[in-house]
């Protein structure tokens, strides 16, 4: 995995992965597969791609597509079946070949965010779909991120703006279906506070505002069609000429006025 002004993503990508075996990253792991297998219950196709974070962390794993791919960044000795070792800005699959991409922390977690999406794009299908989850910086999370500057599980992330995100799928020509945030607790490691009321419940506030610890967007890629062209001019109208120089093209146009002098006559 790449580095980036100095930092080291490979490690902590792999805190990252670590953070989610803590109580509040099983609960928040849980939150994220709920979401995933509500936005994916319908669709259905040849491929599907989930660009991930560890293979011992997979989502959308009874989607109802033909063959479900996963990457990792990193090689390990007990890789099933059906993973590739990659970075999510380089993915090794042909364009146009996945029906669903889903980018789970892809961008959050990258040296190149922004190559991230457009991978994302390459690689699926015009029509295809897109689901992208981040961690949202207008949030009780983003604050904390802001305000301890810790690097350790999802601190270390970028954070990136759920905004800036759809504006690189619309400069992809996506369509942006749907986006919320999600996850609406404390980002604190106590029990009562995971298992208890959310933070939405606790305050009364209305659900729909967007201060959830991540964000889900779903978008499609739009389909472009070919436009169909009128030839400027037509086969019957053209008069074929002998190609052996100017001589034979003088005589070539004397023939054929000829032939249309003896047609009048």
């Amino acid at each position: 995995m790449k580095e980036s002004n100095g930092v080291n993503y490979a490690e902590r990508h792999q805190q990252f992965e670590n953070w989610f075996q803590s109580p509040l990253g099983r609960a928040l792991l849980a939150d994220q597969r709920q979401c995933i297998d509500q936005q994916v219950a319908q669709m259905t196709g040849a491929r599907q791609l989930h660009v991930g974070i560890s293979h011992r962390l997979p989502v959308a794993t009874n989607s109802d597509f033909g063959q479900h791919i996963l990457t990792t960044p990193r090689w390990e000795n007990d890789l099933p079946d059906g993973v590739a070792v990659c970075d999510a800005d380089e993915l090794p699959f042909p364009s146009n070949s996945m029906n669903l991409v889903i980018l789970h922390h892809s961008a959050d977690f990258s040296a190149y965010p922004h190559q991230v999406i457009r991978e994302g794009s390459r690689v699926l299908r015009g029509g295809g779909q897109m689901l992208i989850i981040g961690f949202n910086p207008v949030s009780i999370w983003g604050l904390r991120k802001l305000l301890f500057r810790h690097t350790n599980g999802p601190w270390g992330g970028r954070f990136l703006f759920r905004r800036r995100m759809e504006d690189w799928l619309s400069l992809l020509d996506f369509q942006v279906d749907e986006a919320r945030s999600h996850f609406f607790r404390l980002p604190v490691q106590s029990a009562g506070t995971i298992e208890g009321p959310t933070l939405i419940e606790r305050t009364g506030a209305c659900r729909f505002i967007q201060i959830g610890a991540y964000y889900c967007i779903l978008a499609t890629k739009r389909v472009c069609a070919p436009i169909a062209r009128k030839p400027a001019w037509h086969q019957k109208n053209v008069i074929a000429l002998p190609a052996t120089g100017n001589l034979g093209i003088s005589r070539g146009y004397q023939r054929s006025d000829k032939t249309h002098g003896s047609g009048h006559g």
